[in-house]
C-alpha cells in the first residue's frame, strides 16, 4: 500500500491537504516523522529508514536521489519507492496541485507494491 513521506523541501501544508482529501492515506512529511530526527541528514539515510517502515519518498530532487538509487540498485538494496515532482510540471509553490496530483496517484495505485518503484509525478 502506498504511504507517502514528503521530503523537507515539501510545506507540511501539503501532509494536511491529502489527509483532508483522503482519510485513509498515510502520509508524512520529513520535518514531523520521527520528531525530525532525519532533516539534515544524507539521503541514504533518510531512505533507509523509510524502506524501513514501507513509506515512498515524494521529492523533488533529482540531483542527489537518482544516483543513490543507481547505486542502490547495483547493489540490490531494496528502497519504498520514490516519486519524483517536476518543478516545472508542478511549482513548489502550487501547493494544491501538489495535493491533487498526488491524491490522483493514491487513488490509481494505492494497493501497488512500492518496493523499488520509482515514478515521475504528472498533473
Amino acid at each position: 500500500m502506498l504511504k507517502l513521506l514528503l521530503d523537507e523541501h515539501i510545506s507540511p501544508t501539503v501532509a494536511d491537504g491529502l489527509r483532508r482529501r483522503d482519510r485513509s492515506l498515510v502520509v508524512s512529511c520529513l520535518a514531523e516523522w520521527k520528531d525530525g530526527e532525519c532533516l539534515g541528514q544524507p539521503d541514504s539515510a533518510c531512505l533507509q529508514q523509510a524502506a524501513a517502515q514501507g513509506l515512498t519518498l515524494v521529492t523533488y530532487d533529482r540531483r542527489t536521489v537518482p544516483p543513490l538509487l543507481k547505486a542502490w540498485g547495483e547493489e540490490e538494496r531494496k528502497h519504498g519507492g520514490v516519486i519524483f515532482v517536476d518543478e516545472k510540471t508542478i511549482s513548489p509553490a502550487d501547493m494544491g496541485g501538489l495535493v491533487l496530483a498526488l491524491s490522483n496517484l493514491f487513488r490509481e495505485t494505492a494497493k501497488w507494491d512500492w518496493t523499488n518503484r520509482v515514478c515521475f509525478l504528472r498533473r
